[in-house]
């Protein structure tokens, strides 16, 4: 018998295409043992089908794939799983109504005399597997009731349990808070050290270049290169992704901000902020920046009537406001796109077209009649201006991918002709090529006259982009630094409570 691959998968020319569509043009991709592989291109490069195929869910038309050093035929998921595949999804697939020990024996429980259910060695198992990855979560408890990260986690631990030797992380971090992306990282790097494979797929590059050994690069449904992390650096990657430099995606024309749009004075909501004072000038990108849990997004929250601040005022243009609800903020030209966009954003079983004019259908209706031909136009308009890549404007929202769907949220606002736009977490599950053209509509936006909030956990964006940075740390605004005088060092001191 020859020596045993170090290969866990290799996947050799694989080609497929849809009607009217090339997804994937003789691609290869190989995962060894004990190897953190990470899978990196925009939206569209091709690499979600390159995963449903290994998985199953998808026929290959051409190539060839190999588990183990062995010539495998994948034609259905049930046979990847018995390969020893896995995948954790961003969106949890397992059944939250059951509890832990339930999800991992699912459709095959344990029973005692042929007749009743072993629920003592359902539990136990599921106990030690657990340990075994040093997570401490109840067996017994219900998944709907644990956290995201923990769901997660038992996704991980139900994919050790089913023996996987290969397993895919599909944007594991983009629910995640920072200490719960650091937890995953341990219990990747534990798997590692057991020999087990996985393929990391994120946006977030700086995450490739924490936790993987190797990064593969797709464009355009094409392989590009494969690297060891170590011989290459986001802006080289980011250059292979989509042809230009991180620094470029940043350099927008700035204006010089004019006229004060806004005023917060003192705004105070008891034990989540205090005391915050600001002021946005038309044509300002003013970024905010915090660690999670500073309380950044409630501060945009309660300016947009989303939440109740108790003390404080805030004006727009020059005039006191009483903003108690979203229609108050919206009336006034504020346009908030929220960091839960799936949830907050959008109408997500809804249209492209509807979801362009839920905020002003009050503007194209008489007599609570609304106009079609409006309707249709204004979608069409935005839809062309923003790019927004759609088969159709009666495609459902749910369908697009997450740069398209931060679109549509804009163009809702558009609609209404806000002025003052709020972006909480604008890239977030963004592909690069996307976040630069979203920039691009930053840069459009202020030449119009706009102002703009742009809060991000990534602190190289809100460097790259905002004119000047309110730091928050706790709760309590810790500086305002000029784009000018601003660094990572000096930011990073600030959200951690240190002024001096």
């Amino acid at each position: 018998m020859g020596k045993m691959s170090e290969d866990i998968i290799s996947m050799k020319n694989i080609s497929k295409s849809f009607p009217g569509v090339k997804a994937l043009s003789d691609v290869s991709f190989t995962v060894k043992k004990g190897e953190i592989h990470g899978l990196v291109g925009e939206n569209g490069a091709g690499k979600s089908t390159l995963i449903k195929i290994l998985m199953g869910a998808y026929e290959k038309d051409t190539g060839e794939i190999y588990v183990n050093g062995e010539k495998v035929d994948i034609r259905n998921p049930f046979i990847a799983k018995r390969l020893g595949l896995s995948a954790v999804y961003q969106e949890i697939t397992l059944a939250r109504h059951l509890s832990v020990g339930e999800n991992f024996f699912l459709g095959k429980l344990p029973l005692k005399n042929k007749i009743i259910v072993d629920w003592k060695r359902i539990n136990s198992i599921t106990y030690e597997t657990l340990k075994k990855l040093n997570i401490d979560i109840d067996p017994t408890i219900k998944l709907k009731n644990l956290s995201i990260a923990k769901q997660e986690m038992v996704s991980v631990a139900k994919a050790v349990h089913d023996k996987a030797n290969l397993i895919i992380f599909d944007e594991p971090t983009a629910l995640l808070a920072n200490e719960d992306t650091e937890e995953l990282f341990r219990i990747l790097k534990r798997l590692k050290a057991e020999g087990i494979g996985i393929i990391y797929i994120s946006h977030r590059l700086e995450e490739i270049f924490k936790i993987c050994d190797t990064v593969t690069v797709l464009k355009d449904g094409m392989f590009v290169n494969t690297v060891p992390v170590s011989q290459t650096n986001q802006d080289k990657l980011i250059s292979m992704m989509v042809g230009r430099s991180m620094s470029d995606m940043y350099s927008i024309n700035h204006l010089e901000p004019q006229e004060t749009v806004m005023e917060v004075k003192n705004i105070t909501k008891n034990k989540v902020f205090s005391d915050i004072s600001f002021d946005l000038h038309s044509g300002e990108i003013l970024g905010m920046f915090g660690l999670v849990g500073s309380g950044r997004s409630d501060i945009v929250r309660s300016i947009f009537g989303a939440e109740r601040f108790d003390s404080g005022e805030v004006f727009v243009n020059r005039k006191k406001q009483f903003i108690k609800k979203p229609s108050d903020a919206i009336k006034l030209g504020i346009g908030l796109l929220p960091e839960d966009r799936k949830n907050q954003g959008l109408a997500q079983p809804l249209s492209v077209r509807i979801n362009t004019n839920l905020a002003s259908y009050k503007d194209i209706s008489t007599w609570s009649v609304i106009s079609p031909k409006k309707e249709l136009s204004r979608v069409l308009k935005y839809c062309k201006e923003l790019n927004i890549k759609t088969p159709s404007v009666e495609q459902k929202v749910r369908n697009l991918s997450g740069g398209n769907q931060q679109k549509v949220v804009i163009s809702k606002w558009l609609c209404r002709n806000s002025n003052i736009f709020i972006f909480d977490e604008p890239t977030v599950g963004v592909d690069v090529g996307a976040r630069g053209e979203i920039y691009k509509l930053f840069e459009k936006l202020l030449a119009e006259g706009a102002a703009i909030i742009i809060i991000s956990s990534y602190l190289p964006e809100v460097l790259g982009l905002a004119d000047r940075i309110i730091v928050i740390s706790e709760g309590k605004l810790t500086g305002i630094v000029d784009k000018h005088e601003a660094n990572e060092e000096k930011i990073l001191r600030l959200a951690s409570g240190i002024v001096n």
